[in-house]
This record gives structure tokens, sequence and C-alpha cells, in this order.
């Protein structure tokens, strides 16, 4: 069953990316309307999705896919944007009335679905292969998801230090911490990181609220037709959300590195409210790409992720992930009237973006150092700390997210290789 939906969300996120009404990467979303208004040729376009997508595949995705048997919805969606992208779609209007573009649309479910298997099998012979070495790496190499949950919390208070100064986001990270340790000391520690999460977001959304930005345009009017766009296409967009929230329901796929630890934790109800919160921080970045481009986001803004979680059986998590997203893309018209009547909103979406990055860089970097230590007591932080640091002048620098899991990687494979010629003992 598992093989079954993993084939179904790749060849599903590969075909929505060919025909344009979809795409994962959030970077790749602006640039559909060059392709599709005729100012960019369909191989300039692949070849920027590539470049865009394929580090990020290799360097953040993957390396938290092996870590447990829930694949990061990354690895899955940013290769099947180059996959879709890649085979042709004359015309995307009307593509199967057109030979080339049906034959590009079929290609694309094929290869996007295989991929998704191949993924699903290969990071499962990956982890077989790493507990079968000599030096069982894998145990270790659980470390690296330590400190990713608790740093992520406090983006909230980094994008309000951000957009309305130090004074405001201070306060905010105290007033987060203090509701978490209530809920940990009343009893609620399961939930005590999603309530300071989702009381960081609440600030942001009062503090916006309060901020007095001018309004820059009717963004609702401005961008009518690329909505309608996304409308026109409803029922594919409901047909991924119903595989994706079956998938979360099944634990096959998770959303974001943060959810997927605590899935794989077992802790559900801290990647419920995890998912629910980056959902809610998402809409801002991914309603905006998604009005100023006319094509949707292949996981929606987030919000089927919680309700595939929530769901008490695989069937209603289908429903429910498809009545999710079809809701979401159908709210880009509504999303787009408070963009601008609360104007800060939208501004924030940059902030939260970078100070996600920035938290995640500095928590998967204090993980990795504790998992490569922990592999290799005397030379695990210098194989990371070393790599870290040199990246940054590298003729071409890996994303410094997957640095450090990159490094552990290296270092597993390197006590394993000096235990095989006696210079180093379990």
């Amino acid at each position: 069953m598992r093989y079954i939906v993993i084939f179904l969300a790749g060849a599903f996120g590969a075909l929505l990316a060919n025909r344009g009404i979809a795409v994962f990467n959030d970077a790749v979303r602006p640039v559909v309307p060059e392709y599709r208004e005729g100012r960019m040729t369909r191989l300039e376009f692949a070849t920027t999705t590539f470049a865009l997508s394929f580090g990020l595949v290799i360097g953040f995705g993957i390396p938290y896919s092996i870590m447990s048997p829930i694949i990061l919805v990354h690895s899955l969606w940013l290769g099947t944007d180059v996959i879709g992208i890649f085979f042709p779609a004359k015309n995307i209007e009307k593509w199967y009335l057109d030979k080339e573009s049906l034959i590009g649309a079929g290609l694309s479910v094929l290869v996007g679905g295989l991929y998704g298997v191949l993924l699903l099998a290969g990071l499962q012979g990956f982890v077989n292969m790493m507990q079968a070495l000599p030096v069982n790496v894998f145990d270790a190499w659980q470390n690296i998801s330590g400190p990713v949950i608790s740093a992520f919390i406090a983006f909230p208070c980094v994008v309000i230090t951000m957009d309305y100064g130090w004074k405001k986001g201070l306060a905010s990270l105290v007033v987060s911490v203090l509701l978490r340790q209530i809920m940990v000391f009343i009893g609620k520690g399961d939930i005590a990181d999603g309530v300071a999460l989702l009381t960081g977001l609440v600030l942001i959304i009062v503090f916006a609220v309060r901020d007095k930005s001018e309004s820059t345009g009717n963004l609702a009017s401005i961008f009518g037709d690329r909505v309608k766009n996304i409308r026109k296409n409803i029922i594919w967009i409901a047909i991924m959300g119903a595989i994706y929230g079956l998938a979360c329901n099944m634990h096959l796929l998770m959303e974001g590195p943060q959810s997927l630890v605590a899935l794989k934790d077992g802790n559900i109800s801290s990647a419920v409210s995890i998912s629910f919160a980056r959902a809610l921080s998402f809409i801002p970045l991914k309603a905006l790409t998604s009005l100023t481009t006319g094509t949707f986001v292949t996981d929606g803004f987030g919000f089927t992720a919680t309700v595939g979680l929530l769901a008490p059986n695989g069937v209603l998590a289908a429903v429910f992930g498809a009545v999710v997203m079809s809701l979401e893309a159908l709210s880009l018209a509504v999303v787009a009237k408070l963009f601008d009547k609360v104007p800060s909103i939208k501004k924030s979406a940059d902030s939260i973006r970078v100070a996600m990055t920035k938290l995640l860089e500095v928590a998967i970097l204090v993980g990795s150092m504790s998992a490569a230590e922990g592999m290799a007591p005397g030379f695990g932080f210098l194989v990371v700390g070393g790599f870290f640091v040199m990246n940054e002048y590298f003729k071409k620098p890996i994303v410094r997210m997957a640095v450090g899991p990159i490094a552990v990687i290296a270092v597993g494979v390197l006590v394993n290789v000096l235990a095989v010629v006696g210079l180093y003992s379990v």
C-alpha cells in the first residue's frame, strides 16, 4: 500500500508541475508565468528548475528522510517539479488534444511515480545498510534532529524582532518560554511546544494589525485572472490533497523537518501542532506567490498534513485532504483582501522565510555536531565544524542547512573505513 500511495504522490506531483497547475518549490513558482507567457523556453525553464531544486533534494530533503521511514515532502516534490517541467507541455490549457503535450503528461506521471517508488525503496535500503556497517552510526544519526523542534519554536519571535524591534521580539520570546513551561508544569508537555509556537504566531498577527503601514494596491483585482487559472484546476488540486492527506495519515510523508522528527518519535500531538503552526506561518509566502503567478502549491498551505494526521482512518484522511486543499486554493481571493487590509502581514512573508532558515541552520548545525561526536568522539566536532566553515569559501557552496547532515554522512563513512583497517575501535 505504501508503494502505491508514494507512486500516486510522485505521479500527481509531476503531472501538476508539467501542466503548470502547482509547483512545490517556492523559488520556481514565480518563474512559471515566464514560460507560460512565452518569455522562456521549456529547456530554460527546466534548467532553472533543476538548478533551484536539485541541491535542496540532495542536501536537505534526503538527509532528513533517511533518519526515519517517513519521507520529507521536499525529497519527493522538489524532484517531481524537475521531472514534470522537463517533459514537453506545448499546450497547457488543452493538453489532452495535443499529441506532444499528452505524451509529456503521460511521461511525467510514469517517471514521477517511479521516482517516488525508488525514493522509498532506496531510503529503506540505505537505512538497512547503515545499520549493518561495522560501526552502527544510524543510532547516533538521530541526534541531528534533537535541537530542531526546540529552536524552530523561536522563529515567530525572530520575525517580530526583524519587523518590530528587539524589545518586542525579546518580550515575545519570554512570553513563549513561560507559556511553554507552564504547559509542562500542568502535565501538558506533549502540546507545550505547539502552544509556544502558536503564541508567537498570534503575537505576530497582533503586531501586524497594530502596524499602520499603507496598502500597496488591490491584489484581488490585479491578479484576478491568475486566481481564475487556479480555480479552474480545482479538481486536480483536490485529488492531490486526497493523496497527500492519505500519505500523512499513513506516516509516509510529512511536511517539514520539525513535524517529521516529532512523528518519528511517536509524538503525534506535537506533530499536529507544529504542522498547523507552520501552515499558518507560510500563508503569506505561499498565498502571495500563488496569487502573483496563477500557480498553486503542490502541498497547499500545509493544513492538509494536519488533517491527515488527525483523521481516524485513511478514507477520511483522503476526504479531508481533498476538501482542505481545495478550500486553500479557493481562499486566495479572500487572503488577497486580507493582505490589502493588513499589509504588514504581506510584508512579514520574507521575514518568516529568513527567520525559519536562520534558526534551522543553527539547529541543524548543533544537532549534526552532536551526532558526529556521538559516532566519532574526538574528531566528530572537528569534521562538522571545519566543513561548515570551509563550505563558505567553496567555489559552489552547499546550502548551509545541508552542510551538517552531509558532514555527518562523511563521518559515518570515515569511522567505518577506519574500523575496517584497524584504526578505530568500537
